[in-house]
């Protein structure tokens, strides 16, 4: 068991270098899956995070009464409408027959309203059929899903709340004991865990990253989404899942100490997709 804070110089290592011969899609396409009438705006930030930490294309499939409000926000957004409101077997079915071939990672759950888990279900196992990567996060984090996953290159992304929901067990509050459990986790269920928290803690049970942050102005709604995003873009550069999350974490939390260093407490998490670039800077290589 390998056990370390997270440093730049780890994360430079993470971050594959662009080629300057590369075209459009050489660098990741990503799918984001997510929204619902009550929360529209969490697949927003996670396919804008997507594409601010370099992806070169994004899909973002959502509920039919989401698609104007989201196209009409970034003309950046290619837009997938799902057929029905909530996640159901037929709008799965629709939405598979709709992506791209070159796919390469996918992020899901983030707002997502799910009629039929075995809908979820389905979806996750058809992509991992594809060897897309996944992230998956909020209301895609539920036990029936964990048998699917063992060992396909995917990052759960989990604050200790949905942690429970997910493993049954709360995580306990000395930080040690806590990054012990993760590990456990990871292992047993051979997945890289991502636990949101004053300090991240990525695992995959053999590699541990731990990133504290020191910025409780990330208490705001949707910082998470936007780790989501970036869990999918790095994933759609570096088949690596403990490495992409721990990459996806440390910009995350690059991003949020420059919005809560310029703005105090008071930013949003779309402050945070702004500060993205800025925060991807240090580890533009081109080759």
């Amino acid at each position: 068991m390998t056990r370390k804070n997270l440093q730049l110089s780890d994360v430079r290592k993470f971050i594959p270098s662009r080629k300057f011969s590369s075209r459009k899609g050489d660098n990741g396409v990503v799918l984001v899956v997510g929204g619902s009438y009550l929360y529209h705006g969490a697949p927003i930030l996670s396919s804008m995070a997507a594409l601010r930490c370099g992806t070169d294309l994004v899909y973002t499939a959502v509920p039919k009464t989401n698609v104007t409000s989201t196209r009409s926000f970034s003309p950046n957004l290619i837009v997938i409408p799902l057929a029905d409101q909530k996640l159901t077997r037929g709008t799965v079915t629709k939405l598979l027959g709709m992506l791209p071939r070159n796919l390469d990672a996918a992020t899901i759950g983030m707002g997502l309203a799910i009629q039929e888990k075995n809908a979820l279900i389905n979806l996750i196992k058809s992509l991992l059929d594809k060897d897309v990567r996944l992230s998956l996060d909020a209301s895609a984090l539920f036990p029936d899903v964990l048998q699917f996953l063992c060992d396909k290159n995917v990052v759960v992304t989990p604050h200790a709340g949905e942690f429970q929901r997910l493993f049954g067990v709360s995580p306990p509050i000395s930080k040690n004991e806590r990054t012990k459990m993760v590990e456990k986790y990871a292992l047993d269920h051979g997945i890289t865990v991502l636990l949101k928290g004053p300090t991240d803690i990525i695992s995959d049970g053999k590699t541990t990253f731990l990133y504290e942050k020191k910025t409780p102005a990330m208490t705001v709604g949707g910082t998470g989404d936007v780790l989501s995003g970036l869990v999918a873009g790095m994933l759609s550069k570096n088949r690596n899942t403990v490495e992409s999350a721990s990459a996806a974490a440390f910009i995350n939390g690059l991003a949020g100490k420059k919005a809560q260093k310029n703005l105090g407490l008071h930013m949003t998490s779309m402050d945070l997709i702004d500060e993205l670039p800025g925060a991807m800077k240090p580890f533009d290589k081109i080759v």
